[in-house]
C-alpha cells in the first residue's frame, strides 16, 4: 500500500515561481503526512493556458523548471508527477507531457499526451503516438495518462494490459465536465480493474474557468477521495492487493476477444 497526494489548485499563467511555490508547499504537506507521491495537475508549473504559452514560454527555460521540480522532490523525499511542454522530435511543435520522479528526483517515467482537446490546444501543440509505459514505483506498477486520454478507454485499457496497477493523470478539466470526474473516471477504474487518480485545477486562468473536482477511484470504482471547486490536497491509500481482488473477481482483462474486437472493426 501507498498513501497518494493529489494536488488540485489555481496556477498563475506563466509564472513559474509561484507555482513552483504551489507545488513545494503541497510537497512539504504531503511528506509530513507520510505520502510517497504528489500527482499535480496538467501544465501546472506554467499554468494552462495553450496559446499563451506557445507564444510566450521559451523553450530553453524548460530544462531549468525541471529541475527545480526534481529539487523539490529530493527536499521532501517524495515522488512527484508534474506536467509541462516539451521539444517534439521535429523541434518546430510541442508535446503536453507528464513526468514521474521519484524521491531522489530522478525521472523514473515520462509521456506525451496522445489526445488532444480544443481548437487551442490543436493550435499550440502535436499529439503523440506512444503508448502509456508502465513501471514498478513504491511497488506498484504505475503508469500515467494526460486530461482528454483518459476519456478514450482504449488509453486506459493500454495501460492496464502492460500491467498498470495505478494509473496517474494531471489534467486541466474546465467546469461544466462535471460526468468526467463523477462518473467517467470511476468507470474508467472498474473496466480497467486499477487505481486511477485525476489532478484538476481550480478557479480561473487565461481564458479558463476549471472545475476542481479532481477525484481518486479505485479498481472496483469505487470513491476513494474527492475534492470541490477549491483548492484541495487529497489523499488516498492505494496498492495491489485491491487491484488483485477485482481481477480475480471478474477478469475483464483475461477474458478479452481481442482478435474478435479486431475483425469488428474490420467489418464496421
Amino acid at each position: 500500500m501507498m498513501l497518494l497526494s493529489v494536488l488540485q489548485a489555481n496556477a498563475s499563467v506563466m509564472d513559474v515561481d509561484a507555482n513552483l511555490r504551489t507545488i513545494d508547499d503541497a510537497a512539504q504537506r504531503a511528506a509530513q503526512a507520510g505520502a510517497g507521491l504528489l500527482l499535480t495537475p496538467e501544465l501546472f508549473p506554467v499554468g494552462y493556458a495553450p496559446l499563451r504559452l506557445h507564444a510566450e514560454l521559451d523553450p530553453a527555460t524548460l530544462p531549468i523548471i525541471r529541475e527545480r521540480l526534481a529539487g523539490i522532490a529530493r527536499r521532501h523525499s517524495i515522488g512527484l508527477v508534474y506536467s509541462l511542454p516539451a521539444v517534439a522530435n521535429d523541434q518546430n511543435a510541442w508535446h503536453i507531457t507528464a513526468t514521474l520522479l521519484d524521491a531522489s528526483g530522478a525521472e523514473i517515467l515520462n509521456y506525451a499526451k496522445v489526445h488532444l482537446f480544443g481548437p487551442e490546444e490543436h493550435k499550440a501543440f502535436i499529439g503523440a503516438q506512444e503508448p502509456p509505459a508502465v513501471v514498478d514505483f513504491n511497488g506498484i506498477r504505475t503508469s500515467m495518462l494526460i486530461c482528454y486520454d483518459v476519456e478514450f478507454p482504449e488509453a486506459v485499457r493500454a495501460a492496464a494490459i502492460r500491467g498498470a496497477e495505478l494509473l496517474l493523470v494531471p489534467t486541466a478539466l474546465s467546469a461544466g465536465f462535471d460526468n468526467v470526474p463523477q462518473v467517467l473516471i470511476r468507470a474508467r477504474a472498474l473496466e480497467s480493474q486499477l487505481n486511477v487518480a485525476y489532478a484538476n485545477h481550480s478557479g480561473h486562468e487565461d481564458v479558463y474557468t476549471f472545475l476542481g473536482g479532481s477525484v481518486v477511484a479505485g479498481p472496483d470504482g469505487s470513491l476513494l477521495a474527492a475534492a470541490g471547486d477549491s483548492p484541495a490536497l487529497l489523499f488516498a491509500e492505494v496498492g495491489t492487493d485491491s487491484v488483485n481482488a477485482a481481477r480475480e473477481e471478474v477478469p475483464y482483462l483475461r477474458e478479452r476477444r481481442t482478435e474478435l474486437y479486431e475483425e469488428w472493426d474490420k467489418r464496421a
